[in-house]
């Protein structure tokens, strides 16, 4: 999902990594906001903060896309 496909209001999925476990991921719902301090920007608001949204971030329209590709990302079967 682009950036340029979300509107504020829109409720999206993203993987969020926990900042102070960084082997620790898990899907959290967000929703995409207006900036309230970068005019024009749009923000994803997730944990009670802004995020500014940015064209690398992987944005999902469901949860069970974001599932599909946490899925791909962390399938630590092929490790065994």
């Amino acid at each position: 999902m682009e950036k340029n496909d979300v509107r504020a209001g829109d409720k999206v999925y993203v993987i969020y990594r926990n900042p102070h476990a960084a082997n620790v991921a898990n899907i959290q719902q967000a929703e995409v906001v207006d900036h309230p301090t970068e005019p024009g920007q749009k923000a994803l608001f997730i944990h009670d903060s802004y995020h500014l949204l940015d064209e690398e971030d992987a944005i999902f329209p469901s949860y069970s896309d974001a599932e599909e590709m946490y899925n791909k990302l962390f399938d630590y079967e092929q490790y065994e």
